[in-house]
């Protein structure tokens, strides 16, 4: 169990899961979807900026990647494959696999993904997602490798999702993990 109260441990070390409780009445609902306490030490220096991604039912978007940013996704609307690729290890070479973890994420569910852990989601349905990210946007933060390649072997649960040419052209694993060894 996480040492943070709440959070859930995953199979890829750093990655927290953390289930939101709505509260619910004949109104509406209300759910606490961040709290400082909550990412005390995991999200440093804190939030800094907060983002709101809406995809439609068939999108795929990844797998996408960060230096030096932890996000926090929490999952607004919708459900959604989530699929995460740990390139943390220095040990990685282009003829080994990284960890791979893939989860099914619904309404009022947060994910914590450190830097160096490449992530990409599927969207079931229309799906809203909110980031809370730790450094404010730098294009040069941003890195990726392609959805479909197969040395990450990610299954995806549709073989022609609805993609970005950013993602459809992005690098293979390989040439994403010769980038990660120049950086360190």
């Amino acid at each position: 169990m996480s040492d943070t109260p709440g959070w859930q441990d995953t199979d890829l070390s750093g990655v927290l899961i953390r289930r939101l409780q709505p509260h619910a009445d004949g109104r509406g609902s209300l759910t606490e979807l961040w709290r400082g306490t909550w990412t005390a030490g995991l999200l440093e220096p804190g939030v800094v900026q907060a983002n709101l991604s809406r995809s439609r039912a068939g999108v795929l978007r990844g797998m996408h990647l960060h230096l030096r940013q932890t996000d926090v996704w929490v999952m607004m609307e919708g459900s959604a494959t989530v699929a995460l690729a740990d390139l943390r290890s220095r040990s990685d070479t282009p003829t080994r696999r990284p960890p791979v973890l893939v989860v099914e994420v619904g309404p009022a569910t947060a994910l914590l993904i450190p830097p160096r852990v490449a992530h990409g989601l599927y969207a079931h349905q229309d799906v809203a997602l909110l980031y809370l990210v730790s450094a404010e946007y730098d294009g040069a933060d941003e890195l990726g490798f392609r959805w479909d390649d197969q040395d990450a072997d990610i299954r995806w649960p549709d073989a022609d999702p609805i993609i970005s040419e950013r993602d459809r052209t992005a690098p293979s694993l390989t040439d994403l993990l010769d980038r990660l060894a120049l950086h360190g």
